[in-house]
């Protein structure tokens, strides 16, 4: 065992070129290498034998948990059947008709389609497109704009790679492009005067929305994209009376919203939808990771009604819609949806994702929040961060330099479980499987308290 996992180290050290990872270091051996083995519910192996808690669900997306038999076959079985039918000039399968169906079913109000794809990156990308081809049918040609928010994360192409909000994703890759935006992010903890209050500074970052409108042209602007509860940029919960009062901008001025519920849908808050839970009625929503659990590669964009008759207009007026994905509504992605949203009924999920959700806040307030060194605990549903300072009282942040989270992080992964070191801060970031135990959330708990004293001391 131990032979191959030191062959299959060097192989990928030599061939595999890593996602978001420090290429040089990597690739020279100066930072771990982990080769990844199997799953069973919050757990993962590697092949060198090490159990560890995943308390980060892969990339927010392991939802139902690792293992789940229903799942794996519902695949094989469609793979013996079909592997693979093209969703081009009006063909379909049974599963990806009976997934477009169940998403609608659960869908807030108002939505009507389904466009499937492979990746949140791509949904977005037909967002955009989408968007422009609305106002194009419309007559509408300057209004094209589409606004985001700094911190946000919506992707790492060349146009969902702009809506990001992340310097991360932008340096050295010409990024971001017209005729991308971006306006204030809701991070009530760094905002710049203390003093204000939630509501105050929900009314702050409406105010600097509209700003940007007007300074941009109405007429020119054309979307407003967002997480309903922002994620990669901090897991930061928006501040009360938040997504009333965008909204309210957006109605003012006839600008479409796009709901990025890539991490927030399916349960992740303890709502089917993000948008649920906050009370926000999108125009498009952007679905992927927990479509299916992340057991195979899916994700979608659900239209609204509203969206859709002017599409549909499109069509009449020029014919057939020019875009599409080889893979879209892939058969053996879609059986994965079909068995993973029926998981998530049969197993309540969602209700527990609720229920243990607000158990392992508490207890992660509790047990690291008074320490001297935590500006912030923060979260809702299944997710939770805690935030570092070098000074509580002063809000006085660490050189970035010190990697102050990404110790504290991998001084966790020594303690068993796994969180993540979010970028452009020093946050630790929590999104495990949404079937965590009370039980297993005290391990996280416990892990996470030992792994900050061990880097910052009582």
């Amino acid at each position: 065992m131990l032979e191959r996992s030191n062959e299959l180290t060097a192989w990928d050290r030599d061939h595999f070129f890593h996602p978001s990872t420090h290429m040089g270091m990597h690739a020279r051996g100066e930072s771990p290498t982990r080769v990844v083995g199997r799953g069973e519910g919050v757990y993962i192996t590697d092949i060198a034998g090490k159990r560890s808690l995943d308390a980060f669900a892969g990339l927010y997306c392991v939802n139902v948990g690792y293992g789940r038999q229903k799942i794996a076959e519902a695949i094989a079985e469609q793979a013996r059947n079909l592997a693979y039918y093209h969703a081009y000039v009006g063909h379909g399968t049974e599963a990806s008709i009976r997934l477009a169906k169940m998403i609608i079913d659960r869908a807030p109000a108002g939505m009507s389609r389904v466009y499937f794809g492979l990746s949140g990156s791509d949904a977005n990308e037909t967002n955009i497109k989408l968007v422009w081809y609305h106002n194009n049918i419309l007559g509408r040609p300057e209004k094209k704009k589409i606004i985001s928010r700094w911190r946000g994360y919506h992707g790492s192409g060349v146009m969902t790679g702009s809506l990001t909000g992340l310097h991360l994703f932008h340096n050295a890759f010409d990024l971001p492009r017209a005729p991308i935006l971006h306006t204030e992010a809701p991070y009530f903890f760094r905002r710049a005067d203390r003093s204000t209050s939630e509501e105050q500074f929900s009314q702050y970052c409406a105010d600097k929305l509209e700003e940007l409108i007007l300074a941009e042209g109405p007429d020119t602007v054309a979307a407003f994209i967002g997480e309903p509860m922002l994620g990669t940029g901090g897991i930061v919960p928006p501040p009360k009376g938040y997504w009333q009062k965008i909204q309210a901008v957006l109605q003012k001025y006839d600008i479409l919203l796009v709901a990025d519920e890539v991490v927030t849908g399916f349960g992740r808050l303890g709502t089917m939808f993000g948008s649920d839970h906050y009370g926000i009625k999108p125009d498009l929503i952007t679905i992927a990771k927990g479509l299916t659990s992340a057991y195979a590669p899916l994700s979608g964009t659900i239209v609204s009604e509203k969206v859709w008759q002017v599409l549909v207009k499109g069509s009449d007026e020029l014919g057939a819609i020019g875009h599409g994905w080889t893979y879209a509504a892939h058969p053996i992605c879609a059986a994965a949806g079909i068995a993973n949203l029926e998981l998530i009924d049969e197993l309540g999920i969602i209700e527990n994702a609720g229920s243990t959700g607000a158990y392992f806040r508490a207890e992660l307030q509790r047990a690291v929040g008074d320490h001297r060194h935590v500006g912030d605990v923060r979260g809702d549903g299944l997710m939770a961060a805690v935030e570092f300072v070098e000074d509580r009282d002063d809000r006085k942040f660490f050189d970035p330099g010190r990697k102050i989270g990404p110790q504290i992080a991998a001084a966790l992964l020594e303690r068993g479980v796994i969180g993540r070191a979010m970028p452009q801060g020093d946050i630790l970031g929590f999104a495990p499987p949404l079937c965590l135990t009370r039980e297993e959330a005290d391990i996280i708990v416990e892990a996470t308290a030992d792994a900050i004293q061990s880097v910052l001391g009582r």
